[in-house]
């Protein structure tokens, strides 16, 4: 009789036996706020991560610097005998908006026809030229000027003795080489062509500006 009753009370009920001691009510916020913490920090699932390698985006400065830089300067140059006449040619004909031409004599045809052509495809033109060559029977300056070029003279020196290009405001055509067939030819000359350095094309501007300035236009005769 007593031997079920001994078995009853051996017995334990399970959820007793496997239960964790009660813990404090203080750890127990303590830990609810830890677990709140570590959700908050942690992605939601299935979102995009992006990792410490992620590279910065660039700054106004770093988006400057990797702008390409303009075009070098490139220099020419070319002697007579030789290709001096063929420098000066291409430098006419590979311009695309302005030719400012500063001359002292003016009789080569080449020169003359290359200017009168550019000025036909669309290309402005302007030549200065000392006043004492202007007005001579074979000088080109009069052939330009009937072909509607902008011609002036200038007399205000005893010789307008520069000899000079400026094409589309960043290209300096300069040198000994007179726009003439002896240049060509006859005589030791030289041309020097500068390409894309704009501050000595425009300091070539201004002075081209102050010999035409001091000319008078040369009419076409007809």
């Amino acid at each position: 009789m007593n031997a079920p009753r001994q078995r009853e009370q051996r017995e334990v009920p399970l959820h007793r036996a496997t239960a964790l001691p009660e813990m404090p009510f203080g750890k127990r916020i303590l830990l609810a706020g830890l677990s709140l913490l570590v959700l908050a920090s942690s992605p939601a699932l299935g979102a995009e991560t992006t990792t410490s390698t992620t590279q910065p985006q660039p700054t106004m400065a770093q988006a400057a610097a990797a702008t390409p830089d303009p075009a070098p300067p490139m220099y020419s140059a070319a002697f007579t005998p030789g290709r001096g006449l063929s420098l000066v040619l291409e430098t006419i004909r590979a311009a695309n908006s302005t030719l400012l031409v500063a001359a002292y004599s003016l009789t080569s045809k080449p020169v003359a026809s290359a200017l009168r052509d550019a000025q036909r495809r669309g290309v402005q033109v302007f030549v200065v030229v000392d006043a004492g060559e202007a007005t001579k029977g074979y000088s080109a300056a009069r052939f330009l000027a009937n072909e509607r070029v902008p011609v002036r003279v200038n007399a205000r020196y005893a010789l307008q003795h520069n000899k000079f290009i400026v094409a589309d405001g960043a290209i300096v055509q300069t040198g000994s080489f007179n726009y003439t067939a002896s240049a060509a030819a006859r005589n030791a000359e030289n041309v020097l062509v500068v390409r894309n350095v704009r501050d000595l094309a425009a300091e070539y501007g201004r002075e081209w500006q102050r010999l035409w300035e001091e000319g008078t236009e040369l009419p076409p005769s007809y």
